[in-house]
């Protein structure tokens, strides 16, 4: 019995196929795909990647989130995450519209502070915690910025505006972390800051990372690193350097452009040792833990998953780590487990991707893919393995 709806992600394959009136050999020609990996694919036999569900979706026109299934629409009115997307959507809109004459705004150190507690419950793991507060402290801290005009006024609402972006990407709304980002980057020029206008790039390149379109990817992290050049030479500006760097080697890697990609990989090594481990600045996690585990995440972009989980060998993450980083490194490294057919290793680490961050997980692609790619083989793992499906698909 699958513990899964039956409407996986190879079912909503082929329905979109049908419905464009594409074989599967046709669908596979235009997406540079073997016609036998969307036959298992579609039979649920063979784990979807990243990079082949970019494929499928550029050949089907339309986007990735139609064929992973995302936003998770029933699991988010479970836990009651549904209704926090409309405020968000709100707050954001009102960004031009000047001091509300109905809000009295707190300080800008408490503002301040509320805004570093935003930012530390994303790493945390703790979405709906971050997703509750942001609106309203958008609102707030817009009509602060407006009345004082300050410098620091602005920070703190790009700050938020990023928390935004975050909450919108992790439960599955690109449109609406694109409209976020949007706004982090008229924050970001209201307060002449080069360093917040690199990372804007960055963090645009990561939603046309998520849709395949590497291209205007890499020319979004390139535009990234020449404005960072604007900024000094201070630990904030090589931080956000080298996650650039490190951005931009997933991004070679899921375009199957491995060179490039470990160019990028040595230059962010050759940062972090300058850096050390700087886990707050921006909130990036940079530093030489971070540059191993995207090694691994590049080596199953790859398709290299033998040399993904050599990678992880001996790697240690920091007890100060962020809980969220942990468990998109713990995803990643059970994908790379499961092509290899270490279904235990790929389990655990699925459980210790929950473990570290459950709300993440929940709502992550790449634990719902791998989940459904060990779910053939269930018989051979532990008691808990259904019930690992059950919590995914709570809404039931």
């Amino acid at each position: 019995m699958h513990s899964l709806p039956n409407d996986h992600t190879g079912t909503r394959i082929a329905r979109l196929r049908r419905e464009r009136h594409l074989t599967q050999q046709a669908l596979g020609e235009l997406a540079g795909v073997s016609k036998s990996a969307i036959t298992k694919i579609e039979r649920n036999v063979l784990p979807l990647t990243p990079h082949v569900a970019a494929a499928l979706a550029r050949a089907m026109q339309v986007p990735v989130g139609r064929i992973v299934g995302q936003p998770y629409e029933d699991e988010l009115r479970v836990d009651e995450l549904d209704i926090l997307i409309r405020p968000i959507r709100e707050a954001l809109d009102v960004y031009d519209l000047g001091v509300d004459p109905e809000i009295s705004a707190r300080s800008q150190r408490v503002l301040s502070d509320q805004a570093e507690r935003l930012c530390a419950a994303v790493r945390a793991g703790e979405i709906k915690s971050a997703a509750s507060d942001v609106a309203g402290l958008i609102q707030e801290a817009t009509s602060a910025a407006h009345e004082r005009g300050t410098r620091e006024g602005w920070l703190i609402l790009a700050s938020l505006y990023r928390t935004a972006y975050d909450v919108a990407a992790k439960l599955g709304f690109p449109d609406l972390a694109s409209l976020a980002l949007g706004r982090l980057d008229w924050a970001a020029q209201k307060a002449s800051c080069a360093v917040l206008g690199g990372m804007y790039q960055y963090l645009r390149a990561l939603t046309y990372l998520r849709e395949g379109q590497y291209r205007t990817g890499n020319r979004l992290t390139a535009l990234g690193l020449s404005t960072l050049q604007q900024a000094e030479d201070t630990q904030e500006r090589r931080v956000v350097t080298g996650q650039l760097h490190l951005g931009a080697a997933v991004m070679a890697g899921r375009a199957h452009d491995g060179e490039t990609a470990h160019e990028h990989l040595t230059i962010a090594k050759q940062i972090a040792q300058q850096t050390g481990e700087a886990p707050r600045v921006h909130w990036l996690a940079f530093g030489e833990t971070n540059v191993r585990v995207h090694e691994v995440a590049v080596h199953t972009e790859l398709d290299q998953y033998g040399e993904a989980v050599e990678a992880s060998m001996g790697l240690r993450i920091p007890d100060d780590w962020p809980k969220s980083r942990s468990s998109h490194h713990f995803a990643e490294l059970a994908r790379a487990q499961l092509a290899i057919r270490d279904l235990q290793g790929s389990f655990q680490n699925l459980v210790r991707a929950r473990r570290a961050a459950p709300q993440q997980a929940k709502y992550h692609p790449t634990v719902r893919q791998t989940y459904a790619g060990l779910e053939a083989a269930h018989r051979q793992l532990k008691d808990g393995f259904l019930s690992y499906g059950s919590w995914l698909s709570s809404s039931r």
